[in-house]
């Protein structure tokens, strides 16, 4: 108890939590992003509960991670060897949700671009055929690939137990509060949802790049995201714009 009210009068502390905070909130858009996609193919009465399990999944696992963070020190050792690499659980779990992550989203794009039956329907949540089960079960598979690499983070930049458990919990509550707003936003928009898209696949990419040892800068490729969702706001306002002028001239 004297740790933990030291630990809380110290500055330092405060400002390494803050900093966790913002890393862990930035690593979770994706998992977010995910989760709404998947979500949205379900009944709309169904939608907020698959949420909620899927966020108290990706919050119980980053818990339970933190608890176990000499298995997690192993889970970096190499186990396997395939051509001249040595593949460790970590990049295995890497490399199967990237490439998990990748058929998802390109078959989520197919079905944008084809429609359910072939009429270029481009809203992918159309033809909810879903089941509650198999949305929960693809949520949870991937809420553990970006756990690991939340708290792989968390790890790196704080030895205080207590800071990373704090930071994990206002994270996740955070991504909770924004979850409804944006899985409606991304339901709305089918422009954004193929945005969405290519964010999956672009993260597929760089999480089997990773898992095959190529290490890749992720402030570029949020970087790259938030400029991706800049450029679709002003065509957002720029159609906005164009069918109010086109109202007004009738």
């Amino acid at each position: 108890m004297d740790a933990i009210t030291a630990l809380a009068s110290d500055p330092a502390a405060w400002a390494a939590l803050l900093t966790l905070v913002v890393m862990e909130v930035v690593l979770g858009i994706d998992n977010l992003i995910f989760i709404s996609i998947l979500t949205n193919k379900l009944p709309e009465n169904m939608r907020a509960r698959a949420r909620a399990i899927g966020l108290s999944g990706a919050l119980l696992m980053r818990i339970a991670l933190l608890f176990t963070l000499s298995s997690l020190a192993a889970l970096k050792d190499p186990v396997i060897f395939l051509f001249n690499h040595g593949f460790s659980w970590r990049d295995i779990i890497l490399v199967a949700g990237g490439l998990f992550l990748l058929y998802k989203a390109t078959s989520e794009i197919n079905h944008a671009a084809e429609g359910p039956h072939g009429e270029g329907d481009n809203k992918p949540q159309a033809g909810k055929s879903l089941g509650f089960a198999a949305a929960i079960a693809q949520i949870l598979m991937l809420d553990l690939v970006f756990s690991i690499d939340s708290i792989l983070t968390a790890v790196g930049m704080t030895d205080h137990l207590p800071i990373m458990i704090v930071s994990v919990l206002i994270a996740v509550f955070l991504m909770f509060v924004a979850s409804g707003p944006i899985s409606a936003f991304i339901n709305r928009h089918p422009s954004i949802v193929m945005l969405a898209l290519g964010f999956l696949l672009m993260i597929g990419v760089v999480l089997v790049a990773e898992g095959f040892g190529a290490h890749i800068e992720k402030g570029y490729i949020y970087a790259a995201m938030a400029f991706a969702g800049f450029v679709e706001a002003l065509q957002m306002f720029a159609r906005g714009r164009a069918k109010k002028r086109a109202g007004d001239s009738h």
